[in-house]
């Protein structure tokens, strides 16, 4: 099989470049005929290299990556007739996608083993009306907006512990604001503080915000946040640690829609967030590609030694501890 490895030399303390030797090799003798490309600086650089690969006939392309170069590789591909398949690397600070997937984090070598199973699934992928791609999430509202304040450099870094202090910093702006939202069942109107509209059950680290997700079924979850009180937010960050119960919350609607139009009604800015890049301004309109993309996935159960669990469990207590020592200066 003629393969494309497009790697980010900059994620996750640059994992990759440790690694990308060791993987050639694994790719090698699971029959890949495979070659490399390093990301640049350039824009849409792995966004570019992956057309140009589809185009000339690679049959598999591989992101390795954090979810943002993830995402361009999908928005190389997205829009092509002829699309390769598709298998990730997880290597940047969050990897909600590889959650998804079940696809090993922290380890790039184990997360190129996988392809070796040869397990693949047809994937949904979110489309906006401008046709910009996303495959995980978009997102809007403010601390949706954390993603854009925490420079590169410090991802690089401190990776997902950079997103948390961020976070905190951000509290006190949280606000709320008028939207119309109209999806498949109907239409919402009034005031949120942020929505998400997930395409897998992981968002920003947390695994439970959307519980029931469904890769394949063609539709959003459609979350839609009705508070912007910091006391209320902290109790349903308790309820998304424990086990999803936030979905039956008052403060919550949760919709499954294949549809979904955003319009503000005021004047503020709403920035919408594409699996973690910056993606445009509302108003907007999203619509799910039903089983878009092959994708190679870990259809198997796998082991709890093929996640950083325990490490990452701890950053979201953190999460929660932040948000609470915020709340209590802030009323």
């Amino acid at each position: 099989m003629r393969t494309r490895l497009i790697y980010n030399p900059t994620s996750g303390q640059e994992t990759m470049k440790k690694n990308i030797a060791e993987i050639l090799d694994v790719l090698e003798n699971f029959g890949h005929e495979t070659s490399a490309f390093a990301t640049t600086a350039e824009k849409h650089s792995a966004k570019n290299e992956a057309r140009r690969a589809a185009e000339a006939g690679f049959e598999l392309i591989i992101a390795a990556g954090g979810d943002g170069t993830i995402n361009e590789v999908v928005n190389g591909i997205s829009p092509l007739e002829n699309r390769p398949k598709l298998a990730i690397i997880p290597a940047g600070t969050t990897n909600d996608f590889a959650r998804a997937l079940k696809i090993p984090r922290n380890n790039p070598v184990a997360a190129a083993r996988i392809i070796g199973k040869e397990q693949t699934l047809n994937m949904d992928v979110g489309c906006t009306g401008d046709d910009k791609y996303f495959i995980n999430i978009a997102a809007g509202g403010s601390l949706t907006e954390l993603t854009y304040s925490v420079p590169s450099q410090l991802k690089t870094a401190f990776g997902y512990l950079a997103y948390l202090a961020k976070g905190a910093e951000l509290l006190p702006r949280v606000k709320a604001v008028p939207l119309k939202i109209t999806h498949d069942e109907g239409v919402f109107e009034g005031e949120i503080s942020m929505f998400f509209a997930a395409l897998t059950n992981s968002v920003g680290g947390f695994e439970q915000i959307a519980p029931d997700a469904q890769l394949d079924d063609g539709l959003f979850t459609l979350i839609l946040v009705k508070t912007a009180n910091l006391f209320e937010m902290i109790r349903l960050i308790g309820l998304v640690l424990n086990g999803g119960k936030h979905i039956d919350d008052k403060k919550i609607e949760y919709i499954k829609t294949s549809q979904i139009k955003v319009e503000p009604q005021s004047d503020d800015r709403m920035m919408i967030n594409l699996d973690g890049e910056y993606g445009g301004d509302a108003p907007i309109t999203l619509t799910n590609f039903k089983n878009h993309i092959e994708m190679y996935a870990n259809l198997d159960e796998i082991s709890d030694e093929n996640y950083s669990g325990d490490e990452e469990d701890l950053e979201l207590e953190a999460v929660v501890s932040k948000f609470s020592e915020e709340a209590e200066k802030n009323v």
